[in-house]
C-alpha cells in the first residue's frame, strides 16, 4: 500500500517525525510558536505521505469568524452584476462551514459620490478581506492605501487597477479581448464598408477605464492590418431612446456603407433594438456580456458575436482567492485571467459558466 493511500492522524504524524502532536497541529495551521528544526521534521514527514488537511474539519475546529466585505455595482434583474453577485452568493454558502461571512458596500457605476460613498464601508466595518470592482482610479488607491496599512488583504475583479499590492485580479484582459474583437469582426470585411464605434456619451469617465483598454486593443489591430478604413464613432446615451433613435436615424442616413459596428459597454442591445425597429442591417455587430437581451438579439441575429468574461466566476474565484489565503494561510497566485469567449447564435444554447 503506497504512503498516500492510508488516512494519517495528527498523532501518527507527530510519532512519524518525532515531535508532539502539539507541534504538528501549529505547523498545520500556521500557528508560529515552532522550531525550525520541529518544522522541518514535520514538514518532511508531511511531504512523505502527501498530507492534504481536511478543510471541512479545520473550519468546524476554528473559532475565528471570517468577514469579507464586497464592493461592487447595484444590480438588478440579469444584468451583469447581478451574475458577479450570484457567484460570490455561491462561494459564501460553500465557505458558511468555515465561518466566513460575506457583506456587501454597493455603489452606482461610473458615480463618483457614491463610489468614494461604497469605498467608507471597511473604515466602519474592519473587515477581514475586501472583494473590490474599481470604479474610479483616485479612490481607488486611496482606500487600497488603507487597506494596506490596516493589513487587510483585498482582490480586484472585472478591472485591474496596476501598481496597488491586491492579492489577485481576476478578470479578463481588457486589451487583448479588444484585439481578438476587432480580429474576429473584421473577418466579414468587404472593400469599402465603412466600420461604427459604438461608445457611450461618458467614455471619457474616469471610470471607463476598461472600455477604453478595449478599444485601444481593438484599434491596435485595426491600425495594424486596415490603414484605409472609414472609421465613424457615435456616443450613444446611457439613458435617452429618443436621442439615440434620432442619431442612428441621422447616421444611417448619411452612411449606407457602414455595415460593421462593435458597442465596447454592455449595451449592444440598444443598437439591436434600433436595427430591429427600422429594418437596418448590419452585416457584423459586436457586443460584451451575455445580458438577456444581449443573447435574445443574439438568437434572432441583429447581432452576431457576444464577448462574455465569465461574472458569475469572477465573482466566485474573487471569494475563495481571499479564503484561501486569508482562512487557509495559502499563497493565492497574483493574476487569474478569465478566457475570452465568443458566443455566436450556433454555439450560445451550449455555454455556461459553471462546469
Amino acid at each position: 500500500m503506497s504512503m498516500e493511500n492510508k488516512n494519517y492522524t495528527i498523532k501518527d504524524i507527530a510519532r512519524m517525525a518525532g515531535v508532539s502532536a502539539g507541534t504538528v497541529d501549529r505547523v498545520l495551521h500556521n500557528r508560529g510558536d515552532v522550531s525550525l528544526s520541529s518544522k522541518e521534521k514535520v514538514q518532511n514527514v508531511l511531504d512523505k505521505i502527501d498530507y492534504h488537511p481536511n478543510m471541512f474539519a479545520i473550519g468546524l475546529a476554528a473559532k475565528k469568524k471570517y468577514h469579507i466585505l464586497c464592493i461592487i455595482p447595484y444590480y438588478i434583474e440579469q444584468d451583469y452584476w447581478h451574475s458577479v453577485a450570484q457567484g460570490i452568493n455561491r462561494a459564501s454558502e460553500e465557505l458558511s462551514p468555515f465561518n466566513v461571512s460575506i457583506n456587501y458596500s454597493f455603489y452606482r457605476h461610473a458615480d463618483n459620490g457614491s463610489y468614494e460613498e461604497a469605498c467608507m464601508a471597511p473604515y466602519r466595518e474592519v473587515p477581514d478581506a475586501v472583494l473590490i470592482a474599481p470604479n474610479f482610479r483616485e479612490e481607488t488607491v486611496k482606500l487600497t492605501s488603507y487597506l494596506e496599512k490596516n493589513h487587510i488583504p483585498y482582490v480586484f475583479i472585472d478591472f485591474n487597477i496596476e501598481h496597488t499590492h491586491a492579492l489577485c485580479y481576476i478578470g479578463q484582459d481588457s486589451m487583448a479581448s479588444g484585439y481578438l474583437a476587432a480580429k474576429i469582426l473584421m473577418r466579414n470585411y468587404e472593400s469599402g464598408q465603412e466600420l461604427v464605434l459604438f461608445l457611450n456619451n461618458e467614455k471619457d469617465n474616469p471610470a471607463e477605464i476598461q472600455m477604453q483598454r478595449r478599444l485601444d486593443g481593438f484599434m491596435k489591430f485595426i491600425t495594424k492590418n486596415y490603414t484605409y478604413l472609414n472609421i465613424h464613432d457615435i456616443l450613444l446615451n446611457k439613458e435617452d431612446d429618443a436621442a439615440n433613435r434620432q442619431l442612428l436615424d441621422e447616421f444611417f442616413n448619411k452612411h449606407p456603407r457602414a455595415e460593421l459596428g462593435i458597442v465596447f459597454n454592455s449595451r449592444v442591445y440598444q443598437v439591436a433594438s434600433y436595427l430591429q425597429e427600422t429594418g437596418h442591417f448590419l452585416k457584423g455587430l459586436m457586443g460584451y456580456d451575455l445580458l438577456q437581451k444581449n443573447v435574445d438579439f443574439l438568437r434572432s441575429g441583429e447581432v452576431n458575436y457576444l464577448i462574455g468574461q465569465r461574472p458569475e466566476l469572477q465573482g466566485y474565484y474573487g471569494v475563495k482567492a481571499l479564503c484561501i489565503h486569508v482562512v487557509f494561510k495559502k499563497p493565492v497566485a497574483p493574476v487569474k485571467y478569465m478566457p475570452i469567449d465568443v458566443l455566436m447564435k450556433e454555439n450560445i444554447d451550449f455555454y455556461f459558466e459553471f462546469e
